[in-house]
């Protein structure tokens, strides 16, 4: 078996050391007959297309204990809400969802915070209301993430945490 240059071995032992093949395939190209050639498509409720995006809720729901929700909210709204601003998010930059994709969503929206201002837990109960039943409000999960604008998916979570709470409007597309 091979192994790393630097591996201790008995002075006895014979060493491979880790070599590249002879042959380097060429570059992936989409052409099955389902792969999409070109842009993905676009349009009312067909959301933001990227790779692995179960695993947000994966993520979501290591917030779950730390979400701070407010009479007439749901921890289930919260993080439902936070998946599909981060799918969004990770689909802008074409990968699968990672944490400081939820970390901002949850920052923008502060469901972290203690004390945030009343018209801001007025806005975010009317918008993330009903979200966590996806069945029947997939249209309102799509308006959470629709509404955020392109340059705050942009911005690190320690950037939205800076901004937050004075900036929310601004932030959340409000």
């Amino acid at each position: 078996m091979s192994a790393p240059r630097f591996a201790p071995v008995t002075p006895h032992q014979e060493v491979d050391a880790y070599e590249s093949p002879d042959h380097v395939p060429g570059s992936w190209m989409p052409d099955r007959k389902a792969e999409v050639n070109g842009f993905q498509p676009s349009g009312p409720r067909l959301g933001y297309q990227g790779p692995d995006q179960g695993y947000a809720l994966t993520l979501a729901n290591r917030y779950r204990t730390q979400i701070k929700v407010r009479k007439g909210e749901t921890v289930e709204d919260a993080i439902r809400g936070t998946v599909a601003i981060a799918l969004r998010r990770a689909s802008i930059y074409g990968r699968g969802p990672v944490i400081h994709d939820i970390k901002v969503a949850l920052g923008i929206w502060a469901w972290l915070d203690e004390q945030i201002p009343e018209d801001l837990a007025s806005a975010r109960r009317k918008l993330f209301e009903g979200v966590g039943n996806v069945i029947h409000h997939y249209a309102e999960s799509r308006d959470v993430a629709d509404r955020v604008p392109e340059s705050t998916l942009r911005l690190a979570p320690d950037d939205v945490a800076r901004r937050m709470p004075g900036d929310w409007r601004a932030l959340t597309g409000s």
